[in-house]
């Protein structure tokens, strides 16, 4: 059975300004939808007083207008810090609604102003040509989540309460984003959640029963079958139905009722784990289970079943409009070419009464103005929904402590991800209240399991004794959806905090839509002067596509990267650390930046160092450089052929190759250049790191043969340096679909980046090398072959290969 509500305490004074609030903002969104002149009706609408093109979206802003009233009473009783997510964002006519009249649009866009000039210009902007967006987007006040892409609100609210313990989160679900996977999972954040030390979140679940074209799966599922669903996800669902459109007083008392409830459950569960004296809530309502019990609360939540596109037209040309999906986007399509629509629209928007919301100078009257919380406790102000505002740098260790000495480059061997962990568990030392890791159950596996000295995976249900580094508390959050990683850091970082996002390689794809999002919005936000820098998004990618133990072709897919640099140059980085160290120094810089997407890729296996700690620094620093140590130049003189190489097993292969070369052809100016930060390969007026086209000729040389190897699919090094002079001497080897369980070698050699091919490509491509060093080339091609065998034979690659240094090389020379 659903929980019971308790008594109704809405004072009839109370209700009245709830509902003109409400009346208000309902008035407000249709303006927005339908009007450019006229915003008061001062005189008979007329066509030419609506827009040409109607754009939006009416179907769900009544709901969301709804529950925006009635969350600000209860901010203003209780004085409570609180964070409203649309998951429905194409409701955007409420949100923007809802900031004008809390007088936070005004304060912020002074050219919309609280008066009948502003309210024109604020109906006048909204999805028009140089105005703002239909959605809850960046420009909004008080969004952090646009919803246009629908999935991720409950996610989103979840990351913005972790370490907020003063916070509560009322996130309005859609049932058409209901029926997404990434929704889905989210009900299970819950168990991520500390009572004791986190905020909550308040999931109102809107069922108003049709998406664009078709009724909805949780609207339709029988209300006994839905509670049963909801209470098995670990909520305590209370029902909140509209039975009677017309009986809006009805509809306040039982909506007021179970907010109230919800606030009080929440307090319960809240005091139980903190200490309070709320005391313990029972089984049988918001069970609080007591810490280490292994009884995860039931979290209260809201389910309001009220009519699509409440109080607009009921029926439309003889068709029924509300309480259909007709009512999704705009009800009156005709208003300038029909004039019975435009009567309608008349009639609807004086049905509000705007005499009683607006004065004689369309400022909202003082008595509806009274809803309002103030200052920053105004949903549209808080700056939980400007994260910038609250953020604090973080306090980084000096990597110096961790760092590699490399007495000889390419002598030692050393895993990346592991030294990474152990400066990340400092980090986290240092940063107890402020910085998450998260990641799809694979922090161990991606050998970061040095962070389990100082801190736990936060859980809340059963801990088992075979269990490790599960804890009611804890920095590091593991599920094994990599979409709520992704929704739980974007709603963290947008509301002030820091993190990083650890992912297998291929898998990271399954966020790439959800990536997409973030990108457009922080390109956005960033050139809106009142929203303030967040951190950057950290992805750390490793078990990559070169070096798959376990797993096979399933596993190696390195083309996030690919997807990523379509975006904007602006937001985003892109860096592939060749060695321990500098992959020290670019997690250092990352974490320190702001506003970016930072993608980060490094192999967990022990590779070699290349650079101590200063050289390593420099050469993030400046983004690429000459490795004097593994090529064969003459100082002075142009190189013969460049090799080049992006990421820790193309470089591995590179200098391999090199050494090859070398020795097999003495005099063969052979110039090796590493490549960091891959934006540095697009030129300046491309990205902000890329390299003037003297600089990029003057390393790259503008006639000589360059072969690159590269970590992902060649296709996107040419595509960074089309604009380059040698683009006829770039040639590329890289990842190239062809992939199995086998070893890493044969991965390389499968895919055409390994030492011999790398050789053989220069011997094809330098003028008269091919004819002077035929048998060199049949001897890099037996030695290939061999290297195959020998996979084929014992199971893993030759001792030669599998543990070759370059010292190793030069004392076998």
């Amino acid at each position: 059975m659903a929980g019971s509500m308790g008594q109704d305490s809405l004072g009839q004074e109370t209700l009245d300004l709830v509902d003109r609030w409400w009346r208000a903002a309902n008035y407000l969104s249709v303006g927005q939808i339908y009007l450019r002149s006229n915003p008061l009706l001062r005189e008979p609408l007329a066509a030419d007083h609506t827009k040409s093109r109607l754009l939006g979206h009416w179907g769900t802003t009544p709901g969301l207008n709804f529950v925006y009233a009635h969350l600000n009473r209860v901010i203003r009783r209780d004085q409570q810090e609180m964070l409203f997510v649309a998951g429905p964002g194409h409701g955007g006519p409420a949100v923007v609604a809802n900031a004008w009249l809390e007088g936070t649009y005004s304060e912020i866009y002074g050219q919309v102003g609280p008066d009948e000039a502003g309210m024109a210009e604020l109906f006048r902007q909204f999805s028009y040509p140089g105005g703002i967006p239909s959605h809850a987007a960046p420009e909004t006040p008080g969004s952090i989540s646009e919803g246009g892409e629908l999935g991720y609100a409950l996610a989103h609210a979840y990351g913005s309460v972790f370490d907020n313990p003063q916070l509560i989160t009322a996130v309005v679900i859609g049932d058409g984003e209901a029926e997404t996977g990434p929704l889905a999972a989210s009900w299970h954040s819950h168990n991520f959640l500390d009572p004791a030390a986190d905020g909550a979140v308040l999931p109102i679940l809107h069922l108003n029963g049709y998406k664009i074209a078709n009724p909805t799966i949780l609207a339709r599922m029988p209300q006994e079958q839905l509670e049963q669903l909801l209470r098995g996800y670990g909520h305590e669902p209370y029902f909140v139905t509209v039975e009677d459109p017309n009986d809006t007083e009805q509809a306040h008392r039982d909506f007021a009722a179970a907010v109230d409830t919800c606030l009080t459950g929440i307090r319960a569960i809240q005091d139980s784990r903190r200490g309070g004296a709320g005391g313990t809530a029972d089984d049988g309502g918001t069970a609080a289970g007591a810490a280490g019990s292994g009884a995860s609360p039931h979290w209260p939540m809201i389910v309001l079943r009220s009519p699509k596109g409440w109080t607009g037209p009921r029926i439309v040309d003889g068709l029924q409009v509300e309480g259909t999906w007709r009512s999704h986007q705009v009800p009156l399509a005709e208003v300038r070419t029909n004039g019975a629509h435009l009567k309608q629209l008349e009639e609807w928007l004086n049905s509000y009464r705007p005499e009683e919301l607006f004065d004689a100078e369309g400022r909202l009257r003082p008595d509806v103005a009274t809803n309002a919380p103030t200052g920053n406790l105004r949903m549209s102000a808080t700056p939980h929904a400007n994260g910038g505002l609250l953020r604090t740098p973080l306090k980084l260790p000096a990597y110096a402590a961790h760092a590699v000495d490399v007495a000889a480059p390419g002598t030692e061997r050393v895993s990346p991800m592991i030294t990474l962990g152990s400066w990340m568990r400092d980090v986290i030392s240092l940063n107890m209240e402020n910085f998450r890791l998260f990641g799809p159950d694979e922090t161990a596996s991606n050998r970061l399991q040095a962070v389990y000295e100082v801190t736990d995976k936060v859980w809340q249900y059963r801990i088992d004794d075979v269990d490790e580094h599960l804890a009611r508390s804890g920095r590091v959050l593991e599920v094994l959806s990599e979409h709520l990683c992704q929704g739980w850091l974007e709603g963290y970082l947008l509301s002030g905090r820091h993190g990083v996002f650890s992912c297998y390689e291929a898998f990271i794809h399954i966020v790439d839509s959800m990536f997409n999002q973030h990108a457009k919005w922080l390109k956005v936000h960033r050139k809106l002067p009142w929203r303030q820098p967040v951190a950057s998004l950290n992805y750390l990618l490793s078990s990559h596509v070169w070096q798959q133990d376990h797993n096979g072709f399933s596993h190696q897919d390195p083309g996030f990267i690919d997807h990523a640099v379509n975006k904007k140059a602006e937001v985003i980085r892109v860096y592939l650390p060749p060695d321990v160290n500098t992959l020290l120094s670019v997690m250092e810089h990352c974490l320190a930046s702001t506003d970016y997407v930072n993608i980060v890729v490094s192999g967990k296996q022990p590779s070699p160092p290349w650079l101590g700690p200063a050289d390593a620094a420099n050469h993030c620093r400046r983004g690429l450089g000459i490795w004097e140590f593994a090529g064969s130049e003459v100082p002075g003189e142009d190189p013969d052929v460049v090799l080049a190489c992006a990421g820790d097993v193309p470089t591995v292969e590179t200098v391999a190759a090199a050494e090859l070369l070398k020795r097999g052809v003495p005099g063969l100016k052979v110039r090796v250049v590493n490549v960091v930060d891959l934006m540095r390969l697009q030129d300046v007026s491309e990205h902000p790191h890329g390299l003037p086209a003297s600089d990029f000729d003057g390393i790259f040389t503008p006639d000589k043969p360059i072969i690159f190897a590269y970590h992902g699919y060649p296709s996107l090094i040419h595509r960074l340096a089309y604009r380059r002079t040698n683009q006829d001497g770039l040639h590329v080897r890289g990842y190239k679909e062809e992939g199995t369980t086998t070893t890493p070698f044969d991965m390389a050699m499968l895919n055409g980046i390994d030492r011999f091919q790398l050789a053989i490509d220069a011997i094809d491509r330098v003028p008269g090398l091919a004819e002077k060093h035929s048998l060199l080339r049949q001897d890099l091609q037996d030695r290939r072959i061999q290297a195959r065998g020998h996979t084929r034979t014992h199971g893993e690659d030759a001792e030669e290969i599998r543990n070759w240094t370059l010292k190793a090389q030069k004392e076998g020379s």
